[in-house]
């Protein structure tokens, strides 16, 4: 079947029947909000007397998959997603794309909505032609409230560039370290044709690979396939100052930049009315000629040559000010080291110092030395002393990061730069001019165009103590400003974010608000880099950290009714966990009331710990659901085994909530660090469910004692 924009009438389908939906559902890092908004819009549909399936991306993987037969027979699509979800499956469907929060908030109004919106696919549909990508879905969300177009491309591009920068970064490292053979000036030389030289040559690669990836996937997410490829090239001309005459190229900010360019412009040209013959080839070679050579020429022709230009005279000032203040010049240095690490503002200072130690000037190449490794230290020793504000995988590229830096490779700071860039760059800055300064004041000398730790060990700095200090202050300057600057970004971020869920009123039985935090998850980056990760944000229920839990283990010791420990959520909820009461009457109090409840297993070997790792998780972002549902949750080694508590509060706990209500069913969840399997995620999922059926919710808070809540919760399978 073929939909028209013209068909189906609204609210009816074939033969005046109700309508055939489909719809899928997904938040980035979690698993409770992609539940919660599936069972809400199978509720809804039923109401309204529609028939819909819903597929689930959640952490556990895609569930209740969509076949061709469902999409050539649906009438209709919601996506109610903050990640991206492929639609190309969806062409000639009437498409609603919104964020997860809008499924659990207003199920009954997508429905509604969804039988006007637009064919995707046709020259109305988002984006128009067969493209759309995030701006598309920018555009068809209305009032969904999804991250911004550029926060989603941004991060998309950061994700599939760390494993290029941690792969590469750390080949070469450990190349240089194993194979790497000390000169008589201090340097390290790998032997061509050596086993060594080729794991460097492929961590070269990996370096070389980086940039390009980083633009080619932000221009995808925001203009789809036919942007992946002028993206990525865009990205290699920007890395490639040859092109436009600059000795250094313009590095992972010249990358963003051609991202975005590529995406945007490729967004732009599938808007140009085409002859329907033509249409066919649009996507696979017309848009993707003509918007690489577009954005090549414009970059080499157009932005280039300033870059070259600049990039020039700035080499020029530099040398006229070796006779100044030698702190002046080390806190210049450090600044265009830390800025971009290995673009050209950095590569500018690099060959600025690099270029003088031929003529004898070894102090401005120790002044670098000392700035070059500041960026991976200080981002990585950022996410071990505030863990809190980075998702795993932000934990996991900082310690890359660290590694790195020992060797003098700044780029292993890039995950996080460009994830946040307003608030890393800036600690980059400040951390490399101290340490850059630092080395000037003392006359630190470096005899190889290299910096880092490693060239101080094989004796080619001269200073080395003050080198040293220089480094380690400069890191430390560099972390502690980056946290505080995060910290201060993700709080401003999470108050902006309640205070305009609140504003918005909910519809009543619509399950008001729980999907709030779930709208606004991380990446981290970053990284998301953020990346989560965007780290800090609010964000899903069930948190991706949770996603290796193992099956829940025998128990025989436990005290429920018969047959009730191993039933109640697979056995991780017991008698022992379980509290019709809880006396503390605010959120950390509460916590850590649970958390001793949970202790009663034997189970939990470090109460304080798995406290402080659960209220860790809440400063990322409230797991106050709404509808008076709290699921705080800690994935930790302060438990042996995983376990579930669940607890009652007669007045309610201000949890932070998005629909502002106090919180009375609290679930705690705790898993081991290193726990592997998905079962504590598939009861998650089945809870999730669940409690968005008012009725179950009373009875919950209706039973009378704990035997009672193990039979309510029983039901839950």
């Amino acid at each position: 079947m073929t939909t028209s924009p013209a068909d189906p009438p609204k609210g009816a389908g074939r033969g005046g029947q109700g309508l055939k939906l489909l719809a899928v559902t997904a938040c980035p890092t979690g698993i409770a909000h992609t539940y919660m908004a599936a069972e809400k819009l199978a509720q809804a549909a039923r109401a309204l007397g529609h028939e819909i399936k819903v597929e689930t991306q959640g952490s556990i993987g895609a569930e209740n998959i969509l076949s061709d037969n469902d999409v050539r027979d649906a009438d209709a699509v919601i996506i109610a997603a903050d990640k991206d979800v492929d639609r190309s499956r969806f062409v000639g469907k009437r498409v609603l794309s919104v964020g997860v929060a809008e499924g659990i908030r207003h199920p009954e109004r997508l429905i509604e909505r969804v039988q006007s919106a637009p064919v995707y696919g046709s020259e109305t549909a988002d984006g128009a032609g067969t493209g759309g990508g995030a701006a598309g879905a920018a555009a068809g969300a209305g009032a969904g409230r999804e991250r911004g177009v550029t926060y989603k491309a941004l991060m998309n591009g950061v994700s599939y560039m760390i494993p290029f920068v941690v792969v590469g970064g750390l080949l070469i490292a450990i190349s240089l370290a194993v194979g790497g053979h000390p000169q008589a000036d201090g340097g390290l030389v790998i032997p061509d044709g050596s086993f060594w030289k080729h794991v460097n040559d492929i961590g070269v690669i990996g370096f070389t690979l980086m940039v390009p990836v980083l633009s080619g996937y932000i221009a995808y997410a925001i203009g789809d396939r036919p942007a992946l490829v002028p993206g990525m090239i865009g990205g290699w001309i920007a890395n490639t100052g040859a092109l436009y005459d600059s000795k250094a190229g313009a590095g992972f900010i010249g990358a963003i930049v051609t991202g975005f360019l590529a995406g945007y412009l490729v967004h732009w040209i599938k808007k140009v009315e085409v002859p329907a013959f033509v249409r066919p080839i649009m996507p696979i070679i017309v848009i993707p000629i003509v918007a690489t050579t577009a954005l090549g020429l414009f970059f080499i022709y157009v932005i280039g040559r300033p870059i070259s230009w600049v990039f020039t005279h700035l080499t020029g000032w530099l040398g006229g000010m070796t006779g100044s203040s030698a702190v002046l010049l080390g806190a210049i240095l450090g600044l265009m080291i830390a800025f971009d690490m290995g673009g050209p503002v950095n590569k500018t200072a690099f060959l600025f110092g690099a270029g003088l130690i031929a003529s004898g000037n070894q102090t401005v190449m120790g002044m670098c030395a000392a700035a070059i490794p500041v960026m991976p230290l200080g981002q990585g020793l950022a996410t071990l002393i505030r863990r809190r504000l980075y998702s795993e995988q932000d934990r996991e590229t900082g310690m890359a990061a660290l590694f790195m830096g020992l060797f003098g490779i700044s780029e292993g700071a890039i995950p996080f730069a460009a994830a946040r860039p307003a608030q890393v760059i800036p600690a980059n800055m400040l951390g490399g001019a101290v340490a850059g300064a630092v080395a000037g004041t003392a006359g630190v000398t470096d005899a190889v165009p290299h910096g880092g730790p490693i060239v101080a060990v094989l004796g080619a700095v001269g200073g080395m103590p003050v080198f040293f200090l220089a480094v380690a202050i400069g890191t430390v300057v560099t972390a502690l400003t980056t946290v505080t600057l995060v910290d201060v970004s993700e709080r401003r971020k999470s108050n902006a974010t309640a205070a305009s869920l609140n504003r918005v009123p909910a519809l009543a039985g619509a399950g008001a608000g729980a999907g709030g935090a779930g709208a606004v998850a991380s990446a981290g980056a970053g990284s998301g880099t953020g990346t989560d990760a965007g780290a800090g944000a609010v964000r899903g229920t069930a948190t991706a950290t949770l996603a290796k839990a193992p099956a829940a283990e025998a128990r025989t010791e436990e005290k429920a009714p018969a047959g009730a420990a191993d039933q109640v959520l697979s056995g991780y909820l017991t008698e022992q966990t379980v509290r019709s009461q809880l006396a503390a009457g605010e959120k950390e109090a509460a916590i850590r009331e649970m958390a001793e409840l949970a202790a009663g297993t034997g189970k939990v070997a470090d109460v304080a710990e798995l406290v402080r790792v659960a209220l860790a998780r809440e400063a990322q972002g409230t797991t106050g659901l709404g509808e008076e549902i709290a699921i705080p949750h800690a994935k930790t080694d302060a438990v042996t085994a995983p376990v579930v508590g669940f607890a009652r509060s007669a007045d309610g706990i201000d949890w932070g909530s998005p629909d502002g209500t106090l919180a009375k069913l609290v679930f705690l969840i705790a898993v081991p660090e290193a726990a592997a399997g998905d079962e504590h995620l598939r009861i998650l999922s089945l809870l999730s469910r669940k409690l968005m059926d008012s009725d179950f919710r009373a009875r919950l808070q209706g039973a009378e004692d704990t035997a009672a809540i193990l039979r309510t919760l029983g039901e839950v399978h």
